[in-house]
């Protein structure tokens, strides 16, 4: 067997471009350009790249992006104080505060203080409560995108069993409450998980978001799964980041699966801008 590539960087491509024309739509409509905050605590290079690479998403897609460089010895009540504005602030209908914060800041207060009409990276405490009880609030834009992918490739959800390796607020446990949601049986999984290869076999549905590079072999996989890959691992030697998943074997035993990098990645992105439109139409219609 040979996998079918699900490819993020063509569907987000996609995704982005329906979003351009639809922030051209609201703009004619309303006159409201949606805008989002990024909040940046210390100097991250890889978070600096990321937040970089969003405003640049933003930008081509007609969406106003401010950064917000907040120094690494900043107080807890800086960075609160910061939120409050930008809650305040009529031209800013999302704010993603890059995860994570340094050390000594209270990373779950600080997520909390962000207005949940704004909360468009979706990882606070009320937005991920929110998905247990099934209320109105905006996905983590990972594990949102990794649905979309699924919706997006006619790849039914309902009746599967999908299986989550990894466990993290921003990844694991949201896309398996967003999987629970829309009707699959979820098992979550992790890298402490005893008889993990028997775990993993059960999944027609497999999310690999532990972080631990080339974790899950093709002989884990059940034939005719669907693979999702949520991992990003630098290996020292090779020259690209690699995933959670053993590409190659599993390429041999899955149906489908995302490769890294031009999988997750860009989906990841197209949500946030998503999530962010959504806000400023919200904002718009009252």
């Amino acid at each position: 067997m040979s996998s079918e590539l699900l490819d993020g960087s063509k569907t987000a491509r996609e995704i982005r471009s329906e979003i351009k024309f639809e922030v051209e739509a609201l703009i004619a409509r309303t006159g409201v350009v949606p805008g989002l905050a990024a909040v940046l605590v210390g100097h991250d290079p890889a978070s600096e790249t990321y937040v970089a690479m969003k405003a640049k998403a933003c930008a081509a897609a007609g969406i106003a992006s401010e950064t917000h460089q907040v120094p690494a010895n900043a107080s807890q009540s800086d960075v609160l104080d910061l939120i409050r504005r930008l809650n305040a602030d009529g031209a800013i209908h999302g704010i993603l505060v890059q995860h994570p914060v340094p050390h000594g800041l209270d990373e779950v207060e600080i997520l909390a203080a962000v207005d949940p009409r704004k909360d468009v990276d979706g990882i606070s405490r009320g937005s991920l409560g929110a998905l247990i009880t099934q209320e109105k609030a905006f996905a983590a834009a990972t594990p949102k995108g990794i649905i979309e992918l699924l919706d997006r490739y006619s790849l039914p959800i309902e009746g599967k069993h999908a299986v989550v390796v990894g466990r993290s607020i921003i990844l694991g446990k949201p896309v398996a409450l967003l999987l629970l949601n829309r009707h699959a049986t979820v098992t979550i999984a992790h890298s402490r998980t005893q008889s993990l290869a028997d775990v993993v076999r059960l999944a027609d549905i497999l999310v690999a978001a532990v972080g631990k590079a080339e974790l899950i072999t093709g002989d884990m996989i059940k034939p005719g799964a669907v693979v999702v890959d949520a991992g990003y691992n630098r290996v020292p030697g090779r020259s690209h980041d690699v995933g959670d998943v053993h590409f190659e074997s599993a390429c041999e035993v899955a149906a489908y699966i995302t490769p890294v990098p031009g999988g997750v990645g860009p989906m990841t992105i197209a949500m946030l801008l998503r999530n962010t439109l959504d806000a400023a139409i919200q904002h718009a219609d009252g």
